[in-house]
């Protein structure tokens, strides 16, 4: 794994730009405007994580699992947090990891018959979507502290 070049204004220019763009698209989200802050920084903290592994040498669907596990970490503590649907930041903050791009260029180049190009990018396509969705799986299956107390869990219904 050989270190790319990295440079620390792009870095935070991009961390920036990604506020922004995750944000207006919780506005778009009719999330409420409460919320706008931290489904941004989840965003951000999402994309930095993948700039970050990118520039490290990992590859796309790598990255994208790495940058999976922070954002819906950081998704589910904003919904305890705020008493709000862990949905609301989890959908807000995929928005800069989601392959848009590759799911475009799939299209077309299924459209314009161009079958070796086509199958080289929907495969990394659907690499990159299935670690999103594995990122997200790991991080949502582990337990919260204290869910199930002794007060709260009396084990199964006798018969």
């Amino acid at each position: 794994m050989m270190l790319q070049p990295f440079s620390l204004p792009g870095c935070l220019v991009q961390f920036a730009v990604a506020i922004l763009a995750t944000v207006c698209f919780a506005v778009a989200f009719q999330t409420p405007r409460r919320h706008f802050w931290c489904c941004g920084l989840t965003g951000a903290v999402g994309w930095l994580v993948y700039i970050l592994c990118t520039a490290a040498g990992l590859s796309g669907p790598v990255a994208t699992l790495v940058a999976a596990l922070p954002l819906t970490g950081l998704a589910r503590f904003f919904a305890i947090a705020h008493r709000a649907p862990l949905t609301l930041f989890l959908l807000c903050g995929i928005f800069p990891l989601v392959p848009g791009a590759g799911i475009y260029y799939t299209a077309y180049y299924l459209l314009t018959n161009q079958e070796t190009l086509f199958a080289a990018k929907g495969v990394e396509t659907l690499k990159i979507a299935v670690a999103l969705a594995l990122g997200i799986a790991i991080v949502c299956s582990i337990p919260l502290p204290g869910r199930w107390s002794r007060r709260q869990y009396r084990g199964p219904k006798p018969n």
